[in-house]
């Protein structure tokens, strides 16, 4: 502690030089936090699938549909639990596409049983039951749209038009936290027998269904049952577990986390050049300074890890720095809901930036700590002269 002020002076020496180099740092720490939210904003439902659900859509494509009626035959097949169908909907609120949000009907008892992760209190699944136009939302979408239980909300579909036209009109009865941090809570769930009876076509259709089985260690074997049944129909089918299903999703993107590794190995790279060109211009800059301390009894090991501090302190404070903003960046939500409705920097994230502002401040000042130890003190005083 006493030679805290030894490093102060030696950081303030060239104040421009440090402030752009802080900056530098603070930079890359604030967009390593950034792309590290938005890694988990795209993997967030691989991390959270269950392992004992499926996903069950058409065979040539997912845009495709499959009868209402695959889902009792799938719960007779030996392994499955439920079947539950989901058909999406693609809401548009106010007729504006920006106002665009997830939307799929499903049947309410069955789907909060097989996605326990939606928290629904018991009076407002109660009232999903007993409300034909019903519709639960997440904690997400109400606060975006300043929705609150008994709103009614039109809502209008590209996909599907109603048999009476003009908008389709839901009755807010719930609002769905999640069990999660990463739980999807931007999308709205309302009731297939509603969307059916009302739609101007393709009564009977559903998109894809949800199976839960009765042992993930088996749902593989499940899945091919499953695809055996409907070999060969007008409708085949492609199981696959969840997770499988929502990565093979993702990489159509590409692959996310090696696009972001690149990145940010090019980031800390180049900032790690910067901090070590200016560690090392500072140590040459006080040659004959640290000739004058090994001259009054410095130790070697004493230069040494003054010069470690010193750089440790500058990346300590620039990196902490950019973790913090990112931090309070990522904990007002996402700015895109519609395109990223998970939005938050994990802990895990945290930590592992943490590792890299030490390890960025060791990396930048070892080689001009290892030089200051072993400057000879005759050599620097004579630079003195």
């Amino acid at each position: 502690m006493r030679f805290l002020g030894l490093i102060w002076s030696n950081l303030k020496r060239r104040k421009l030089r440090t402030s752009l180099t802080l900056l530098s740092i603070f930079v890359a720490f604030l967009l390593f936090g950034l792309l590290c939210a938005i890694k988990e904003a795209f993997t967030a439902g691989i991390t959270l699938a269950g392992v004992d659900r499926l996903i069950v859509r058409h065979k040539v494509s997912l845009i495709m549909d499959l009868p209402v009626t695959y889902g009792p035959r799938m719960e007779r097949i030996p392994g499955v639990v439920s079947a539950v169908p989901f058909v999406w909907f693609n809401g548009i609120y106010q007729n504006e596409p920006k106002n665009f949000f997830a939307t799929m009907a499903v049947p309410p008892a069955p789907f909060l049983d097989l996605y326990r992760e939606c928290v629904l209190p018991e009076d407002q699944k109660q009232a999903w039951l007993n409300t034909r136009t019903g519709a639960i939302i997440g904690r997400t979408l109400a606060e975006r749209f300043k929705w609150k239980i008994g709103d009614r909300i039109p809502l209008t579909s590209p996909i599907w038009p109603n048999k009476e036209g003009g908008a389709w009109e839901f009755d807010v009865v719930g609002i769905f936290d999640g069990a999660n941090k990463g739980t999807d809570t931007s999308g709205m769930y309302f009731r297939y027998d509603y969307l059916d009876e009302g739609r101007a076509y393709g009564e009977g259709l559903v998109g894809w269904y949800g199976a839960r089985v009765s042992d993930p260690e088996q749902a593989a074997a499940v899945a091919k049952a499953i695809d055996a049944e409907f070999a060969n129909s007008p409708y085949e089918t492609k199981a696959e577990p969840e997770g499988a299903f929502v990565q093979g999703f993702i990489q159509q993107i590409g692959n996310i986390k090696t696009i972001l590794l690149a990145i940010l190995s090019a980031v800390f790279f180049t900032i790690l050049l910067v901090a070590g060109n200016t560690m090392a211009q500072a140590v040459r800059e006080r040659t004959e300074e640290l000739g004058v301390l090994k001259a009054l009894g410095f130790r070697d090991g004493l230069l040494l890890a003054l010069v470690l501090v010193e750089s440790g302190v500058m990346a300590a404070v620039g990196g902490l720095a950019g973790l913090g903003v990112a931090w309070l960046i990522t904990a007002r939500g996402s700015p895109v809901p519609a395109m990223l409705p998970v939005f938050y920097l994990p802990t895990r994230s945290l930590l592992i930036g943490l590792g890299l502002v030490f390890a960025l401040g060791f990396a930048a000042g070892v080689l001009p700590a290892l030089q200051a130890m072993r400057l000879p003190v005759a050599l620097a005083l004579r630079r003195h002269v």
